[in-house]
């Protein structure tokens, strides 16, 4: 495999009882070292990417332990895990790679939870969003995790340079995404509508973007919509090489950053299909 995996052994360091526990992460990496994936290592994003999307009072509140919610509790040292998850997210647009790191992000708005949202949903910085925002390039988003990234819509609404688009089921958690707003572009499915409706649906999305604006592809890829996970849209492991293919066909550089998924070894093969299908068509 071509693409590389970014992955910190720090990543599993917290959270041991929560369904965002770090299991999931550390089967998936079992599978994919197991199928000889290249691994890099992620340094901490700096605070000056980190401002870039976020407001300097969260980012204080979440360093002295200040930001937490019934979902998103403030762990003892969650800033520095979360901003190796930023910092990964990061290093995965700079050599088109995939992050497999946690806490996820894309739930975490500027001043936390995003949109209306009683909780972060897991998240405590936006990662897709740092990368983009250091980046600086013509972006579009494309996320099909099983929830709305309220947080990517909320800090990239109206922004010239990011598309974002999002395939998610509804109604579900964070409540958002039923309508689509300038940029921020929503198609909400039905729980468990299968891979059919997934990928006639997954076209129409692309067919909205404005590909003359773009120059990289940043893919938030969560895989609880796999058939019988949290937010199941009735997906299988072949529906994510499907998925993979399609963006590979776009000819765009591409990274991944790892947003759900909660079924561990699950999560590793369906990585990996998505990877085997994107590169090859890329």
């Amino acid at each position: 495999m071509k693409t590389p995996i970014i992955y910190s052994e720090k990543c599993l360091s917290y959270g041991n009882w929560h369904i965002e526990g770090p299991q999931r992460i550390k089967k998936a990496q079992e599978v994919l070292e197991a199928k000889g994936y290249k691994f890099l290592e992620p340094p901490p994003a700096s605070e000056e990417d980190l401002f870039g999307v976020h407001d300097a009072d969260y980012i204080f509140n979440l360093k002295k332990g200040l930001a937490e919610d019934p979902d998103t509790p403030a762990y003892d040292n969650i800033f520095e895990y979360a901003s190796i998850s930023a910092g990964a997210a990061c290093l995965a647009a700079q050599v088109h790679g995939f992050s497999i790191t946690r806490p996820p992000g894309h739930h975490a708005g500027r001043n936390g939870a995003a949109l209306g949202a009683f909780t972060r949903g897991f998240c405590y910085l936006n990662n897709i969003a740092v990368a983009v925002k250091a980046s600086g390039k013509p972006t579009v988003i494309l996320d099909v995790d099983g929830h709305h990234g309220n947080g990517t819509e909320e800090i990239f609404l109206g922004d010239p340079k990011v598309q974002y688009v999002s395939l998610h089921r509804y109604p579900h958690f964070p409540g958002t995404g039923l309508d689509s707003k300038g940029n921020c572009i929503n198609f909400p499915l039905q729980a468990d509508c299968g891979e059919q409706i997934y990928m006639e649906t997954l076209e129409k999305a692309l067919k909205k973007v404005d590909w003359g604006k773009v120059d990289v592809v940043a893919v938030s890829a969560g895989f609880d919509t796999h058939m019988a996970d949290l937010a199941s849209l009735g997906l299988t492991e072949g529906s994510y090489f499907k998925i993979g293919k399609r963006i590979g066909e776009l000819k765009k550089p591409t990274f991944f950053v790892l947003e759900g998924g909660y079924r561990g070894e699950t999560n590793g093969l369906d990585i990996d299909q998505m990877i085997r299908g994107f590169e090859e068509n890329h």
